[in-house]
């Protein structure tokens, strides 16, 4: 019997050890990455909300809101009548959206083109702002591009070429 205490004590210990609940491995807490950071040119990070005139035909004027994220110019002409005054923004076809992101301020400018028999088709031109400042915005786009019958992009014609477009900044109303 002498000889049975010591197995039964080794057994017992081997039996608590086995009993006790393993040690749960460290959780890990996993946070996602932070987004990329957004990069636009100098003087973009702030509001370019306001009214605009392009530099070279001021009778397109574009009237601009801006989200912090979103900049949105819708292109208006002048009234043709002579008055001083702009359509409203709403009546326009064209707008222009631009977004802040990793990649730049870029966007696309929305359009109606037409088919070479003449139906109207929506078109989407790559624009990106490359310069703000307090004289205005400096756009490029792609000024044009080829559409077929089914208002898809052609597969022939030339190759699509980005041009500058600057927007001046229409001085702030005076409360009149």
């Amino acid at each position: 019997m002498h000889r049975a205490l010591p197995s039964l004590a080794l057994g017992f210990s081997v039996l608590c050890l086995t009993a006790c609940p393993a040690k749960a491995p460290p959780t890990v807490e996993t946070r996602p990455p932070p987004p990329p950071p957004v990069r636009v040119p100098a003087g973009c990070e702030s509001s370019q909300a306001g009214e605009y005139r392009h530099a070279e035909n001021p009778a397109f004027r574009y009237h601009g809101e801006d989200d912090g994220g979103t900049l949105s110019l819708a292109v208006v002409r002048a009234r043709a009548d002579g008055d001083a005054g702009t359509e409203s923004p709403d009546s326009s076809t064209a707008s222009i959206i631009l977004e802040r992101t990793p990649g730049g301020f870029v966007g696309e400018t929305r359009a109606t083109g037409f088919t070479g028999s003449g139906a109207p088709c929506p078109v989407a031109f790559p624009t990106e702002l490359v310069a703000c400042d307090d004289a205005g915005l400096t756009l490029r786009a792609v000024a044009s591009t080829s559409i077929d019958e089914g208002c898809r992009p052609s597969r022939s014609g030339p190759p699509p070429v980005r041009l500058r477009q600057v927007l001046l900044r229409d001085p702030p109303d005076a409360g009149l």
